[in-house]
């Protein structure tokens, strides 16, 4: 075992996006941070999201303001950041009488009260006032507001049943959830972190204020100790774990695990819009292009029984999903039509909420100093407000520790996003004129994922050759190269379904691993 002696501010325990997001915020504050992850960036719930930046229009049903308004605040500004991993989206909402409220709703318990002759009916007045109030909570700037859709005319309504004739359109945003995690990473290294991917905390233990923490490599089980003033569980799923196991507290804080699981079908409509299916049990189903080729569909919620337990989306979870989406289609999909399925988990805070449905989508950061030195856990939180969540952090942060810089995150750009919102198409065209050999697809592809850096990984390339070993589905060995030197990639896995999507093509996994392996070989070689 070997050890630092040097003691840093802060050990950010868990790469997902809210570890990542507070470590690139404190360390851009003047914090010395080193961040821990078991396993690879966005391996759990952040890679397994809507893919939204979203405000949230059912927590509306659920009173929860705060929360609604602090996302909508930060579409905006967090689609100025990272224009290329981000873009708006239309969301057509059709409407029928049948719509209902879930249950247990504060909404739906107050209308039952005043209006029981609606017997849990979503009335259409109700959903526009809630779309207005969508429009207005977050002051947009960019983003297009709530129109009425004619579904008898228009691509809108083409793949729906013929009974629905009205809907409404309103806005959100997109996002490239694990990318987001990567760069948030990659910027936190680049302002002076360190980041340790396949890292397990094995043990933390305080001793006059300062925590000793045992690290160990997944990979060849060496382990290692350092020091920090202050440790931040951002463990997701594994929060309380790490609180009751690793950090050994004494606090009560519970974490409530709720998965929530979609399937990946093929492409089911043509047009770039979004659906947002409103079912008669109250509950709601997104409809999203997704990758050019498919439609992504989801989410479910259900009780998760423990992080250690993978989650899986399963065939009652697949079947009401379809039969979810079969409500609104002209043309019935079945099981045969998904290509793939994924599921995460999301480690709310326990509020003692009824079902996994209510139970709160808001963040809350708890300090506990009962171990010895202080420790700052992360329950909850939405992927559109993580960033607001890291400034939060770095409040509490500073109750224990001296931070001499204020927030200083909004409106700066994450790697390879420093160019205006609508410059994509521009940006595409001028990759294309700078590499010939680019089709309008890859080039696309290219400038979605890495925005400007796209020039700088292609470097002096003037042929699909000089890009190196062909993995298939236009991935190649330049492209590999940067995302282990510059993302933490490691595998095929990380790869073809984290810093992008590419598994979905046809691409060949083994030959990637292959090559990913030797090149690790090398890089232990030269250190």
């Amino acid at each position: 075992m070997s050890g630092d002696n040097k003691v840093s501010d802060l050990l950010v325990i868990g790469g997902g996006i809210n570890g990542c997001g507070i470590a690139r915020d404190a360390v851009g504050r003047g914090l010395t941070v080193t961040l821990a992850e078991m396993n690879d960036l966005a391996s759990a719930t952040s890679s397994a999201s809507t893919k939204l930046f979203h405000g949230g229009l059912r927590y509306l049903e659920y009173f929860e303001f705060r929360l609604v308004r602090e996302a909508l605040i930060e579409r905006e500004t967090l689609l100025r950041a990272m224009p290329h991993i981000s873009w708006p989206m239309r969301f057509v909402l059709p409407y029928h009488a049948d719509m209902r409220f879930e249950g247990d709703t504060p909404t739906s318990k107050l209308l039952s009260f005043v209006m029981p002759w609606m017997k849990g009916r979503r009335p259409a007045w109700l959903i526009r006032l809630g779309l207005f109030m969508y429009d207005t909570l977050g002051g947009r700037q960019i983003l297009p507001s709530t129109s009425t859709v004619n579904l008898t005319h228009g691509p809108e309504g083409a793949p729906l049943n013929d009974k629905f004739s009205k809907a409404y359109e309103y806005s959100d945003c997109w996002i490239e959830d694990s990318r987001l995690v990567a760069l948030n990473a990659r910027d936190a290294v680049l302002r002076g972190a360190t980041v340790l991917t396949r890292t397990k905390v094995v043990s933390a233990d305080a001793a006059d204020g300062i925590w000793t923490v045992t690290l160990q490599d997944t990979d060849t089980g060496a382990t290692r100790t350092i020091r920090a003033r202050m440790v931040v569980n951002a463990g997701g799923p594994w929060v309380g774990d790490i609180l009751r196991q690793q950090i050994r507290s004494n606090s009560q804080d519970g974490v409530r695990l709720v998965r929530g699981s979609h399937i990946v079908t093929r492409r089911l409509f043509d047009h770039d819009k979004c659906y947002f299916f409103q079912g008669t049990d109250g509950r709601i189903m997104f409809a999203i292009p997704y990758e050019t080729d498919f439609t992504l569909i989801g989410t479910t919620d259900q009780e998760h029984p423990d992080a250690s337990v993978k989650p899986v989306c399963t065939p009652e979870e697949q079947q009401y999903m379809i039969d979810f989406v079969n409500g609104y289609l002209k043309e019935p999909i079945s099981t045969d039509d998904i290509v793939w399925t994924y599921s995460g988990v999301r480690p709310l805070y326990d509020d003692g909420a009824s079902s996994a449905t209510a139970a709160t989508r808001d963040y809350t950061l708890k300090l506990d100093d009962s171990a010895g030195a202080p420790a700052l856990n992360i329950f909850g939180g939405k992927i559109t407000t993580y960033r607001r969540l890291a400034e939060s952090a770095l409040d509490k942060i500073g109750e224990r520790l001296d931070v001499k810089r204020g927030p200083w995150t909004a409106g700066v750009a994450m790697p390879g996003g420093d160019f205006p919102v609508g410059d994509v198409a521009k940006l595409i065209a001028n990759l294309m004129t700078a590499y010939p050999f680019l089709n309008e697809r890859w080039a696309k592809r290219l400038i979605r994922a890495y925005g400007t850096d796209a020039r700088l990984m292609l470097g002096d390339a003037t042929t699909p050759a000089d890009l190196g070993q062909d993995f298939g589905g236009t991935l190649t060995a330049a492209e590999v190269d940067w995302l282990m030197e510059h993302e933490f990639a490691c595998t095929a896995e990380d790869v073809l379904w984290r810093r992008s999507k590419l598994g979905l093509r046809q691409t060949d996994a083994a030959a990637l691993d292959t090559y990913m392996a030797a090149a690790r070989g090398k890089k232990k070689d030269i250190a």
